[in-house]
């Protein structure tokens, strides 16, 4: 069952085309997120495609692309829990009902656009210095780095909305795989550049610590700005290391 439950995470978290899955149940999402740093591999096997393809290109040129390929891979799902995060963290005003509310809700607000230009520029940004310097194996772990951090969260943090794929996952979790799963990346991510995985950890650590204080837990929306947060600090701090 191990490819269907691949398959699964590469729908849940992509726009790639799966075939029919059938029949679902609440442990199969659960089992299928010990695939999504896999998944996160994969998504950077595809952005470095155009590094292939267009090897003289300008940094900032595939910088660009980069981003806007990104977003289309994942159908704009993190970045959709990014934006809804920070109305929320903005509009809740210390109000916890209100905060769910906020998140609950499918606009967009002032506060979610400001946070998605700061990521998505961070990206860029650090995207261009990666590449001007050749370390296009930043591109190929940063979408792994992002997921394992989504593991990492569900771990540590108690999901505090009902019902949901996420809710499910928590659930079903199977914690000591998970945990293997993430190890196992950080520490391959490690290998590459110890500052950029700090750099992303501590990012999600202090994340984490504002999900606690103000809604006691987390939600997909909060899971999926830790996936795009995470992203972007891993790839400021490589940046920061070579530039």
């Amino acid at each position: 069952m191990m490819p269907r439950h691949f398959l699964l995470a590469l729908s849940f978290l992509t726009r790639i085309p799966v075939p029919d899955l059938g029949k679902l149940e609440a442990p199969d999402f659960a089992r299928a997120a010990l695939f999504y740093p896999l998944v996160g591999l994969l998504i950077g096997v595809l952005l470095c495609l155009p590094l292939l393809l267009f090897p003289h290109a300008q940094a900032l040129l595939l910088a660009a692309m980069l981003v806007v390929l990104w977003a289309m891979l994942t159908g704009g799902l993190h970045l959709d829990g990014l934006a809804d995060s920070a109305d929320a963290w903005l509009g809740g005003f210390g109000d916890v009902e209100k905060t769910h509310r906020i998140l609950k809700d499918p606009l967009v607000g002032a506060a979610g656009v400001v946070a998605l230009i700061g990521v998505l520029l961070l990206k860029f940004a650090a995207l261009a210095v990666i590449l001007e310097n050749g370390h296009w194996w930043a591109v190929l772990l940063a979408p792994a780095v992002g997921r394992a951090l989504i593991l990492l969260l569900f771990l540590t943090t108690p999901y505090v909305r009902a019902g949901g794929l996420a809710s499910a996952v928590t659930e079903h979790l199977p914690r000591e795989p998970a945990l293997w799963v993430t190890v196992i990346t950080f520490a391959v991510a490690m290998l590459f550049s110890l500052q950029g995985l700090f750099t992303a950890v501590l990012g999600f650590w202090l994340l984490r610590r504002m999900m606690v204080q103000r809604i006691q837990g987390c939600t997909g929306d909060t899971a999926g700005a830790s996936v795009e947060i995470g992203e972007m600090l891993w790839l400021v701090g490589v940046a920061l290391s070579v530039g």
